[in-house]
């Protein structure tokens, strides 16, 4: 026997009391322990079997449940456990928002030791599935099969799989029956494409091998109905990758932007890639407010439309604009929120790393005919100096919404030494803006909070806060 194995523990009937970091459920072990268990719901009473060991903690899974809990519901996904995203489907909606907002105040009094203002109930989804904009899938000639299919007698002669990678193993694919993220046609489509594929001989991708033609698909749907796929094949077959692209243009006629890459490199990301357009236009459009932004296959654009309008809105209240105001709004992206917000500002500065997006942000604000924005591209701890204030003026309010690594320590000095009257701080990580706001604290006071839940069923969660000069 393995010494892993040897180290593995039961503990039994332990009650589960919190859920806590990337959504794991918490428990207490017999020594006083914390249990961190990946499948169980704040309230169930379960026996753990330990997967690891540490010396403040254990991981395990729970593989007994002697209490319900009475914040548990069932699960829509047939695919819900196995396929390792929507995590918390099983526990129901109005408890997932109590454990974000809990997450969010831990993370700021525990990490940022910061004195927090009353903080306004997170703002939860209207639609709790089939919420987002942009799926992901990839193809396998192996799929991942489930404890049950490996225990059956069932003979499984085809082992193509459309759909997600199994969580930590970068060549496992599930596949996907339906999928209640994204609205429809996007189940159909994903469904038709494997059948379709599948009856024409088209070898799905094998990523330890590094063969075969077909290798990922992106489905992008919009606010104002438009849909973009995209799939990408491994190497170029004229014949089949007509074939494949006809048979989507064909069945599925509301395809507004049908697109293909070649990528023969080790890895899936199109970034680097050449996106070929098949048939109609290269892009789709998203909507807010009358604003237009063109989203192309490389965009960044919040997934959850409906819920990122109300993001935008919540950060422009905050703001707090009069239309005197210069706004700096770092990490710009593809200028979305700069854009959203201009209306009520004299001027807005926006700043991005990544020289498409600003591109990006420069057309849709021309196709706004917004003239009160600009846009430069850099990395944000060299761009964002003192010459660059000087020549673009000291910003009344500094808007930032950082990746979730938070900002650099040079960028928190900067706004330390600019000294705007009101920062706006959003972030898809609540621990690093925690971290964030420590540094800013000597200065800025938090003056509002306010949580918003992009993503039902999983433990992520959006925070805002107002910070004002003291």
């Amino acid at each position: 026997m393995s010494r892993r194995k040897q180290n593995r523990k039961v503990f039994t009937e332990l009650e589960v009391t919190d859920a806590g970091a990337k959504g794991k459920a918490i428990a207490h072990a017999p020594d006083g322990k914390v249990v961190f268990i990946n499948n169980a719901v704040p309230g169930d009473v379960v026996d753990v079997q330990t997967t690891k060991k540490r010396k403040s903690y254990y991981e395990g899974t729970a593989i007994h449940v002697h209490t319900l809990s009475r914040k548990r519901t069932q699960p829509q996904c047939q695919h819900f456990e196995v396929c390792g995203g929507c995590k918390w489907q099983h526990m129901d909606y109005k408890y997932q928002l109590e454990y974000k907002q809990q997450e969010i105040v831990n993370n700021l009094t525990r990490i940022g030791k910061i004195k927090l203002p009353e903080i306004t109930p997170i703002a939860g989804s209207a639609s709790q599935y089939f919420y987002r904009n942009k799926m992901e899938f990839g193809f396998s000639d192996s799929k991942w099969l489930t404890m049950e299919q490996i225990r059956s007698d069932e003979v499984i002669e085809d082992r193509n799989a459309l759909g997600f990678h199994i969580a930590g193993m970068w060549d496992k694919i599930l596949d996907i029956e339906k999928c209640h993220l994204q609205q429809d046609p996007s189940n159909a489509i994903r469904n038709g494409i494997k059948a379709f594929a599948s009856e024409n001989d088209m070898a799905f991708y094998n990523a330890r091998n590094q063969e075969g033609l077909l290798r990922t698909l992106m489905i992008r749907t919009s606010s104002t109905g438009e849909l973009m796929v995209l799939v990408q094949f491994y190497k170029e077959d004229v014949d089949k990758r007509t074939l494949l692209l006809d048979y989507l243009k064909n069945e599925f006629p509301e395809i507004t932007s049908l697109l293909y890459v070649i990528n023969s490199k080790g890895n899936d990301t199109i970034y680097d890639q050449e996106v070929i357009c098949y048939h109609g236009r290269d892009h789709i459009f998203e909507e807010m407010e009358g604003l237009h932004f063109k989203i192309n296959a490389k965009s960044f654009y919040q997934t959850n439309s409906a819920q990122a309008y109300e993001l935008y809105k919540i950060t422009r209240d905050f703001a707090g604009l009069t239309g005197s105001e210069i706004v700096y709004d770092l990490y710009t992206g593809t200028g979305t929120i700069a854009q959203f917000v201009a209306k009520k500002a004299k001027k807005v500065i926006g700043v991005e790393a990544v020289p498409d997006a600003i591109e990006a942000a420069k057309e849709n604000a021309e196709r706004n005919s917004i003239d009160n924005t600009e846009f430069f591209v850099g990395d944000m701890k060299n761009v964002f100096n003192e010459q660059f204030i000087a020549t673009h003026g000291i910003p009344d309010i500094i808007i930032t919404d950082p990746p979730r690594d938070g900002m650099h320590a040079d960028v928190v000095k900067q706004i330390l030494n600019i000294s705007p009257q009101k920062v706006v701080y959003v972030s898809c990580n609540s621990a690093t803006q925690a971290r964030d706001l420590a540094l800013l604290d000597e200065t800025y006071k938090v003056t509002r909070v306010q949580p918003v839940d992009m993503f039902p069923q999983t433990h992520h969660v959006e925070n805002v806060v107002l910070l004002e000069k003291r």
